[in-house]
């Protein structure tokens, strides 16, 4: 046998193998190449691939595209559960964390260095950027996982000598079949069907080893993955695991509509202490009363101050605009029971979004000047003083939605998405309240603001729930 005889591995038989590398829910980015264009692709299919695939044009979809994945020219026909958004939102998806997996077809022999490190700098827009034309490429790397596929023989046997590269690959799809780093070096730990192990020694010339374990490569179509289940029954179960001390972010703006006041509840009965919450204010609904039928008292903040819950407060507005009517947190923050800092509103919803985007700080104009500012770093910026603000991010986010289907996808309805889209992102489980639950598909993809893939759970406000109390 030569290199000749090398099996020849399509781009879907590297997908079949890749797809067992995905956990369900997953974000996967894999929309640079033609890795995504074969025609055998089970495209029809999304229920096969329960995790979500991210194109770099802007489609996020819940499986593969029915259409096609290649934004130059073919048009891409979401599946059920499909969404668009921004460059920026793509940008801030992949440098915050939130991708779970990079698929990068390699065609270049400068790309991979013996110990499987990936060097993005010296790389064309074939998997990875040149300088003068960087794309997406930095941010490609920061995903947990890194698969690299090749279905040319010129990457190995030798790759390449010489420094190390920016980023590890975590695995390597190829002719020889499925490596992995070890050691300083690749090592091949699954054959392609028809090597031997004395072949792959041979044309490597021992750059990679050779697992003792070695198992043949399995290119039949992955088992299906299953979605996970994001509805919960209640407001208490969706918020079972909020610990004492978390981090929460609460959505409303002033008055009581646009609130999650159902998931309030669940919080305030679930009972976790010594809370911190983000939020535009710290519950002035029950005291301003826009919109209150008389009589009654809106469900707000207050219920989480009132039940000894809260130990602090980053908020806009987080006091009654009446000395004479103070809210249930200006009362504890008075008494010494509470914490409070205060943030501007424009700001808030800046380092909220700055957070949610991998974004560590960011200088404004902001609160230059005034005591809000007092302390802080500072420098001039166009002839500005600026002062240095740091992104926010929370543990659990608690939203109101209008609607959401299955997967997680959210709409919202009137001026209640003045603060929910962005504190979805800026959250590490994400819980929305909404009046219906729809299957996927039922939402288009030009309406839905917040993708499924910024949402843990999802919980139906009951028939007769009422906001007041």
């Amino acid at each position: 046998m030569t290199a000749a005889d090398l099996p020849v591995l399509s781009d879907y038989d590297l997908l079949c193998r890749a797809v067992r590398e995905f956990r369900p829910g997953e974000v996967v980015f894999a929309g640079v190449g033609d890795f995504l264009q074969e025609p055998e692709l089970p495209a029809h299919e999304p229920e096969r691939f329960g995790v979500w695939f991210l194109n770099p044009q802007g489609a996020v979809t819940p499986g593969l595209p029915n259409q096609g994945w290649n934004y130059q020219w073919n048009p891409v026909d979401l599946p059920p559960g499909g969404a668009y958004l921004g460059a920026v939102d793509v940008a801030a998806i992949m440098h915050s964390g939130r991708v779970d997996a990079a698929v990068l077809m390699l065609h270049h022999e400068d790309q991979l260095s013996p110990s499987g490190r990936l060097r993005y700098t010296d790389c064309e827009w074939g998997g990875l950027p040149k300088p003068e034309h960087p794309g997406y490429g930095p941010s490609i790397l920061s995903a947990r996982r890194l698969i690299g596929c090749c279905t040319t023989d010129y990457l190995l046997p030798s790759f390449s000598p010489g420094r190390e590269g920016s980023a590890q690959l975590d695995l390597l799809l190829c002719h020889y079949g499925a490596l992995r780093p070890r050691e300083g070096r690749m090592e091949l730990v699954e054959i392609a069907p028809g090597l031997s192990a004395d072949f792959v020694r041979e044309q490597t010339g021992g750059r990679v080893a050779i697992a003792p374990n070695l198992q043949e490569m399995d290119l039949s179509p992955a088992p299906p993955l299953a979605w996970p289940d994001k509805v919960y029954g209640s407001a208490a179960a969706a918020l079972y695991d909020v610990p004492d001390g978390a981090v929460v972010n609460v959505d409303g703006f002033a008055g009581p509509g646009g609130m999650a006041h159902y998931l309030l509840t669940g919080l305030r009965d679930n009972g976790p202490q010594g809370l911190t919450i983000i939020s535009n204010t710290a519950g002035i609904a029950r005291v301003v009363n826009f919109g209150t039928p008389e009589g009654l008292k809106p469900i707000d903040h207050s219920i989480l101050v009132e039940n000894g819950q809260i130990a602090q407060a980053i908020a806009s507005y987080p006091v009654s605009p009446s000395a004479s009517r103070p809210s249930a947190f200006e009362e504890a923050l008075n008494r010494g029971e509470a914490a409070l800092e205060v943030v501007p509103q424009g700001t808030l919803a800046e380092r909220l979004r700055a957070g949610g985007a991998g974004v560590g700080a960011f200088y404004t104009p902001t609160a230059a000047g005034t005591l809000l500012g007092a302390g802080k770093e500072s420098r001039e910026i166009d002839g500005r003083e600026c002062v240095l603000e740091y992104g926010l991010m929370a543990d659990f986010c608690i939203i109101r939605g209008h609607k959401a289907d299955a997967l997680g996808n959210v709409v919202y309805k009137g001026t209640s998405r003045n603060f929910n889209p962005v504190m979805a992102t800026a959250a590490r489980v994400t819980v929305v309240e909404v009046d219906e639950i729809v299957a996927p598909g039922e939402l288009g993809p030009e309406e839905i603001v917040t993708p499924g893939l910024f949402v843990d759970r999802i919980v139906q406000r009951p028939a007769g729930f009422s906001q007041y109390l």
